[in-house]
């Protein structure tokens, strides 16, 4: 069953973030994710604590952060006290870093650094001890009858994903094309199975802008910035395996050919400078777009192939009516099938 999530900016005022995931919560969506990048935009995990005490049902979490920018032992803390405060309704997204990382001059963690970090901090915000530092480390205080506070690790290349289907309850995809999903999921599944777990137990969890509309001209012109982000990852793709490597498939690189530049500080702005040179058909295809018809037959496609949830990122026009256009139209179509 497709369950649906609503991925917002934390932008001052930080009322409005509250605000949009108290909406998010009455219109049906299951999931409220944030962003993680301190000097862009305001800080998240404070933000977050906020809305565990605004909201009552949502399930709250980052999408993504990552495991550099603090000490880990940090933010696991900090899951596992959210996760106390929410009554049991945290999940994390994590990946290398991007905009958190790059802005204040660093890279993203090294993919052998990112696991280790990634397996220690699963377990301590889980209430399970670890070895770290030299030092053995636990949160004696986790309680025990919360339920266990899922990790999903955003990536796209194949060692991302390896850790991924080793590490991670789920991977979250930056983009709704069905084609590159199938080979992200392929990827990490198999991961997953050579490290003997259940590769179907691996949940997929596809965010995308959506804009409902009649205008699909005008549509186009809001989810720009959106494949610009994602060339981020795709350029670190090709330094490391070539332009034209076996490796990666050709619809994930492809479109960056004519990328020219890219500025943080229009990072996932409409309107986007940097954004001009994506296509239409890449718009169409890294995104879920058009009326609620034409929606609806992408999100059928999408679940078709496996995906569990269908993250909308919020970074358009109009965002109280996609809230609204998905709670009245789209996502009663998803839960009325499985009732």
């Amino acid at each position: 069953m497709l369950t649906f999530g609503v991925t917002v900016l934390p932008d001052p005022p930080y009322t409005r973030l509250i605000e949009v995931l108290q909406q998010a919560e009455d219109q049906g969506f299951e999931y409220g994710w944030t962003y993680d990048s301190h000097i862009l935009w305001q800080e998240s995990y404070a933000l977050l604590a906020i809305a565990a005490t605004q909201t009552k049902t949502i399930k709250l979490g980052h999408c993504v952060t990552n495991p550099g920018i603090r000490d880990p032992t940090i933010t696991a803390s900090w899951y596992a006290t959210t996760q106390d405060i929410s009554n049991g309704r945290m999940v994390m997204g994590i990946g290398r870093g991007d905009s958190s990382r790059r802005v204040v001059g660093l890279k993203p963690v090294k993919v052998d650094e990112f696991e280790r970090r990634l397996r220690m901090i699963k377990d301590l915000m889980n209430g399970r001890k670890v070895e770290w530092n030299g030092k053995e480390l636990e949160l004696a205080w986790v309680k025990e009858e919360l339920p266990e506070i899922p990790m999903h690790v955003a990536g796209y290349g194949p060692r991302a994903l390896g850790v991924a289907g080793r590490v991670g309850d789920g991977v979250i995809i930056q983009l709704a094309d069905p084609q590159i999903i199938q080979w992200i999921m392929e990827t990490a599944r198999r991961s997953a199975e050579e490290e003997g777990r259940d590769p179907d137990a691996l949940q997929c969890i596809v965010c995308a802008p959506s804009h409902v509309s009649d205008d699909l001209a005008d549509a186009r012109e809001q989810v720009r910035w959106f494949p610009a982000m994602v060339s981020n990852h795709v350029m670190d793709l090709i330094e490391r395996y070539g332009e034209n490597s076996d490796e990666i498939p050709a619809a994930l690189t492809d479109f960056v050919k004519a990328r020219k530049f890219y500025d943080y500080k229009e990072h996932s702005r409409v309107g986007a400078k940097h954004g001009e040179f994506v296509t239409d058909e890449i718009c169409d295809r890294f995104c879920v777009l058009g009326n609620p018809e034409q929606i609806s037959a992408k999100l059928r496609e999408l679940e078709s192939i496996g995906v569990d949830q269908f993250d909308i990122y919020l970074m358009t026009e109009g965002q109280d009516e996609t809230l609204a256009a998905y709670g009245k139209e789209l996502i009663p179509q998803f839960t009325g099938v499985a009732a």
